[in-house]
């Protein structure tokens, strides 16, 4: 059986993030949804799988408010595919943040501009830009843009220290980032846009969406884009490169998805 994937998250002040996580894992049991969904007091982010009606009725649901939460009305979500065997469990976890920075955003901070993929490449080849992976080295290893940054990362928290060290000198120059899904560009964008920095970019839906629209005649992307679930890896159209021999690193990634 082929399940249909939804990688999602909003920034949205979340005043019951307890009532929002019991809503979630009474409807993810009811449709037979499997995956992880972390909720926190400024939003969510997941990824989570099931029969296709199933994700688009949990999607659906998200779309309207009920007693203890806003409409997900500005929800980023990336569909895609996988087999049954990809997602065997369900977590609803609550976090102080939906992905660790050390930094609360919600939808009043204000952001990069968003570049949607399709207008990626002719930033990209703007010789004053500076590209920058926002990602964990392990993830860099799979792949990335041509040209790219590589923070050196092992965690995302060491973003902050990446920018004081390296890029003071670029505050003036067109900074333009990206990461798998685009939650983490959000919080380094916000970071960066406090910090001084002028002219900052973000790849709108990440790499993910990227490797959707982009055909690969096209593509400035190079090797495989790892994600935070059993597939492992995905490269253009979605399709999965690496689904098998990676434990190693889903054990490095699970207990904290960052996209």
């Amino acid at each position: 059986m082929t399940n249909k994937v939804a990688a999602l998250y909003q920034f949205l002040r979340l005043e019951q993030p307890q009532a929002v996580r019991e809503e979630f894992l009474a409807a993810c049991a009811a449709l037979e949804i499997f995956g992880t969904i972390l909720v926190s007091p400024e939003g969510i982010n997941g990824t989570i799988a099931g029969a296709p009606e199933a994700i688009d009725a949990f999607v659906g649901k998200l779309r309207v408010a009920t007693d203890d939460r806003p409409a997900f009305e500005r929800l980023e979500v990336k569909f895609s595919t996988a087999g049954a065997a990809h997602f065997d469990r369900l977590k609803i976890k609550l976090k102080r943040e939906v992905i660790t920075f050390g930094q609360l955003l919600d939808e009043t901070t204000k952001l990069g501009q968003y570049v949607a993929p399709r207008d990626w490449n002719a930033l990209l080849e703007d010789p004053g830009v500076v590209l920058v992976d926002t990602r964990n080295g392990f993830e860099v290893g799979y792949g990335t843009f041509e040209g790219a940054i590589d923070p050196g990362l092992t965690s995302f928290t060491g973003f902050k220290d990446f920018v004081r060290e390296r890029l003071g000198d670029a505050k003036t120059r067109k900074i333009a980032m990206f990461c798998t899904g685009g939650i983490r560009c959000e919080k380094a964008s916000a970071f960066m846009l406090e910090a001084g920095f002028e002219q900052v970019f973000q790849l709108q839906g990440g790499i993910l969406r990227y490797l959707e629209e982009v055909p690969e005649a096209e593509s400035k992307w190079r090797g495989e884009c790892f994600v935070f679930d059993q597939r492992v890896a995905l490269g253009h159209g979605l399709s999965i490169k690496s689904p098998d021999g990676h434990a190693n690193f889903l054990d490095t990634a699970r207990g904290n998805i960052a996209e």
